[in-house]
């Protein structure tokens, strides 16, 4: 990470002052490119209730478990236990294979209150319109051990991520005023690890990263709390030893 400070002073006061006092602002950029973007719980908990089911579940495992999308395509209800997921395979826009890495196939950890939210879907119909008729569809055709946990409304076959992302996730995300897409809810979920206190280690374990620098990219893009505390402090500091200099030069 390099920082680039442009100094200049903007406050018309006497000489002693204006050496002393200047405006600095500061742009970070980052050997890796661009920061991994991610959603905040609240963002989450909105975004929850703009979407229909099942593309609400689809999130919420999501954001919960670190699942890749393709690995949520192609979960199978034989994958789901009492508080872990089996990731074995993965379908991707028509195409089946195996995980993207051979650490990728591995089973992890999962609140077991994902687990009854996915098995709940059982219970879920959906109201399509045909002309003037509304049929209705159950959003689990069948639920035997080698069917797909997501399926489609029509005919139960696996889902189109990109068409869920187009006209369900990203048009709820818009009235939230935020950007989302499936990569961002899977960093989500080790951000919020990394917030929680997790290890890195633990938490690369969870995402099945092959590599710990991709878990410490997210790691390095957050800013402790204790940073946090450390700039209000010093603010404080400066208020209290120049009490009548303003912060904000115009």
């Amino acid at each position: 990470m390099r920082c680039r400070a442009f100094c200049e002073p903007r406050w018309n006061t006497s000489s002693s002052l204006k050496t002393l006092l200047k405006v600095c602002s500061f742009h970070l950029t980052s050997e890796a490119g661009k920061t991994k973007a991610w959603i905040t719980p609240a963002q989450f908990t909105a975004l929850l209730e703009l979407m229909p089911e099942p593309y609400a579940t689809m999130v919420y495992v999501i954001v919960w478990t670190g699942l890749r999308v393709s690995e949520l395509a192609g979960l199978r209800w034989r994958s789901l236990h009492n508080e872990s997921i089996t990731v074995g395979q993965r379908y991707y826009r028509g195409d089946w294979s195996c995980t993207k890495t051979p650490g990728s196939a591995a089973t992890i950890a999962v609140d077991s209150e994902v687990i009854e939210r996915i098995h709940r879907l059982k219970t879920l119909t959906v109201d399509v319109r045909a002309g003037r008729a509304v049929r209705h569809f159950k959003l689990v055709k069948s639920a035997e051990p080698d069917d797909l946990v997501f399926q489609s409304v029509w005919r139960g076959r696996p889902l189109n991520d990109a068409n869920v992302l187009k006209r369900f996730i990203k048009p709820a995300a818009r009235r939230l005023g935020c950007n989302v897409n499936w990569r961002s809810l899977r960093t989500s979920c080790a951000t919020w690890m990394v917030q929680a206190g997790a290890d890195p280690k633990s938490v690369q374990g969870q995402m099945r990263h092959s590599r710990i620098s991709t878990t410490m990219d997210i790691c390095a893009q957050l800013v402790p709390e204790g940073q946090r505390q450390a700039v209000r402090q010093l603010r404080a500091f400066v208020e209290r030893s120049v009490p009548n200099v303003p912060l904000v030069f115009q």
